[in-house]
């Protein structure tokens, strides 16, 4: 009797792979990268309970349980490393994450299309350089002997501004910068989302009366707002993550106070000083904290009706 409901499971199965066969293939690749890039490497995370030797690997080196957590939030630097990476990631939060859909809502409106593909490639371009060109720009611009703007505040009779080496002026450069390079690149999803708003709304709402404004607000967001709560709750989730190569090219000693993050102290302890562990574990806290805000922002969402990621 417990045969026969195995072979036909089975039988299930083989005959969905033989229908969907090209399907599968087509989510083959993408299964592959997860497995090999995303899967498979959690098994390092083990070294962050042990004192890693490369030499005695994952099996044979020392378990030390929690110390490498208990030495991180020991460390006087904790609390200054925590704070730069929550003030970095909340000011692009609050100033980078809305200007995407402020802009694919005034694209969405541009009418002559040659016009808008234009603006379209111009607001992209900036994702496809490199941080490194980003960076040498803004010291071109910014220098306070050889920058563009410096030279300006000087014709008109002001006095230079020391941007790159004033901490207070560190946070803001890399807001700027990242809005810069990377609000074009972020409209991409909201523009398809707009592009699947069905036009009969519009058609209803103009002749109700409705302007263009009333018609972004009461058509346009209510449209695309589950895609908002989506990309809001996923950019919650990286929250920790300020991104290395920026914070590290803009970097200084005389901003360090405010430029050091967990990302660039990884770098600095687990690279330049073979602290894997210690590293390992700063990377797992990190991690956790992202997960923890991910499941509780969805929750939330799902308690005022959205429906989230899952």
């Amino acid at each position: 009797m417990g045969e026969r409901p195995r072979q036909t499971w089975l039988s299930l199965i083989g005959q969905t792979l033989r229908r969907d066969l090209f399907l599968y293939l087509l989510i083959l690749p993408g299964i592959l990268y997860f497995l090999i890039f995303k899967y498979i490497p959690m098994w390092g995370v083990l070294i962050a309970f042990q004192d890693y030797s490369p030499y005695l690997g994952f099996l044979h080196s020392d378990w030390v349980g929690l110390e490498h957590f208990d030495r991180l939030f020991a460390n006087k630097d904790f609390y200054r490393i925590f704070r730069n990476t929550m003030v970095i990631s909340l000011l692009n939060l609050v100033f980078f994450f809305p200007l995407p859909i402020v802009l694919s809502l005034l694209m969405n409106e541009i009418r002559r299309e040659w016009f808008k593909k234009t603006i379209q490639s111009i607001v992209y371009l900036p994702h496809f350089l490199s941080w490194v060109i980003i960076v040498g720009i803004s010291f071109l611009m910014l220098s306070k002997t050889e920058g563009v703007i410096n030279h300006l505040l000087e014709y008109i009779g002001l006095n230079r501004i020391d941007f790159l080496t004033e901490p207070d002026y560190f946070w803001a450069l890399l807001t700027l910068q990242s809005i810069w390079k990377e609000v074009g690149w972020g409209t991409v999803i909201f523009l398809a989302a707009i592009a699947g708003v069905d036009t009969q709304l519009y058609e209803a709402a103009r002749m109700d009366g409705a302007g263009r404004l009333r018609q972004m607000w009461h058509v346009t967001l209510p449209a695309i707002r589950n895609v908002i709560i989506i990309l809001l709750i996923l950019r919650i989730g990286h929250i920790m993550d300020v991104g290395f190569e920026q914070i590290y090219l803009m970097m200084n000693g005389a901003v360090s106070e405010v430029a050091e993050v967990f990302d660039t102290y990884v770098y600095r302890v687990g690279v330049l000083q073979g602290e894997f562990s210690y590293s390992t574990a700063v990377g797992l806290f990190k991690s956790v904290i992202g997960l923890v805000l991910v499941i509780g922002a969805n929750k939330l969402a799902k308690k005022f009706g959205e429906e989230g990621v899952y």
